[in-house]
């Protein structure tokens, strides 16, 4: 007695009303469960793959889904009724997968990964490792520019093989099992269900070559390890925390592929006077009392050195001049920043008695007074009795 087959709509776990856009999204999920490839030598496995496959097959055609849904397995079974017509709708509706390669499938379905459309060729130029190194610079090796010099260690071409993995003098074998394309294809299944998909091929690990003669000096690899020392040109205007990157300075290509880049990241050390915005550039100025109010002749402290700098009598505290053309160049050679001078009036703490005197005597002249009114401290006692 032959086995009875599930319901479709049990296998694909949908109710029988579910729209497309949900039988296909559980059909992919259940496809991608109990794919040969992910279960390898899995019988059951593969078994719940085909029965997965022929309901889908069946429920995505709308006339096949809508004749099943009034007769049952009996409506697609290409062998019930009488004649050549192959069943009573006229017409067969087998599943037969013929000899697909269910790369191509799954590959439009799960974005590659299975099969050979969606696998890169291990056996093709690749392009080599990019390397990450840091460097630390001054304030003004980050404004003007500098040279600096690292080390690493990276993976070069083998000079004695150029590359090849071969001894001098020999030549790398074309595999014959894959013909060089690094991959095989495999059969499985058997009768209606018979499908293909791809494998790297075991007898050259992918590389679709043989070496019989490693070079010695490499050991096949086709590249060696060493340290080199590498002088890097900051740009002028470069900030914390950007990266300078050196095109074909990280590792060694394979299979006659580009070298990897080097990116080297920046790290600038902050300064005691000035503070950096973009291009701009920060300073506190401290200046006395006296300064402030009469005016002076400044030396103010730049990246440029030090320039002189004509304070306005009576500047107040908090006051920001700037200083054109004296901030940071940019980075791509386009001018350079300002630079911003903020006021800080210091105040003398430590007076002598004579010091005093005359400062009283100062606010005397200007109208101030530091000693509260007779009359502010009168009206305020009485405002105190009256709440009392």
């Amino acid at each position: 007695m032959p086995e009875q087959k599930r319901d479709y709509y049990e296998v694909l776990g949908v109710s029988k009303g579910v729209s497309d856009d949900e039988l296909k999204k559980a059909y992919r999920k259940l496809a991608k469960q109990y794919h040969p490839d992910l279960n390898p030598g899995d019988k059951t496995a593969e078994a719940k793959f085909k029965e997965v496959n022929e309901a889908y097959e069946v429920l995505s055609d709308k006339d096949k889904r809508a004749k099943y849904d009034q007769f049952g397995h009996a409506g697609v079974d290409p062998n019930f009724g009488a004649g050549a017509g192959g069943g009573p709708f006229g017409g067969g509706f087998g599943f037969d997968m013929g000899d697909i390669d269910l790369g191509d499938i799954f590959g439009s379905f799960f974005g590659g990964g299975f099969g050979g459309g969606g696998r890169a060729q291990r056996n093709g130029p690749m392009k080599g490792d990019n390397l990450r190194a840091s460097v630390t610079i001054t304030f003004e090796e980050a404004a003007f520019g500098c040279e600096k010099e690292i080390v690493l260690n990276r993976s070069e071409q083998c000079e004695t093989c150029k590359g090849s993995g071969c001894e001098p003098g020999t030549t790398a074998e074309i595999c014959p099992d894959c013909r060089g394309t690094g991959q095989v294809r495999i059969q499985r299944g058997g009768g209606a269900f018979t499908f293909a998909t791809t494998a790297t091929c075991s007898r050259c690990g992918g590389k679709g070559k043989i070496i019989h003669q490693p070079c010695k000096a490499c050991n096949g690899t086709g590249s060696v390890r060493r340290q080199r020392k590498i002088t890097v040109n900051i740009p002028a205007g470069i900030d914390n925390g950007q990266a300078v990157s050196l095109r074909g300075q990280g590792g060694a290509g394979k299979n006659g592929g580009p070298a990897g880049d080097l990116l080297i990241s920046v790290t600038v050390r902050p300064h005691p006077l000035f503070r950096r915005e973009g291009t701009a550039v920060y300073l506190d100025q401290p200046v006395s009392f006296l300064q402030a109010t009469l005016g002076a002749e400044l030396e103010i402290p730049t990246i440029d050195g030090k320039v002189k700098w004509s304070l306005p009598a009576g500047t107040q505290p908090g006051t920001t001049f700037r200083l054109r053309g004296k901030g940071i160049p940019s980075v791509n050679g386009r001018g350079r920043g300002d630079q911003y001078v903020t006021v800080n009036v210091r105040v003398p703490t430590s007076l002598t008695g004579e010091q005093k005197e005359a400062l009283r005597a100062f606010g005397a002249s200007m109208g101030e007074s530091v000693e509260p009114e007779a009359e502010g401290i009168k009206g305020f006692f009485d405002k105190k009795k009256k709440k009392k």
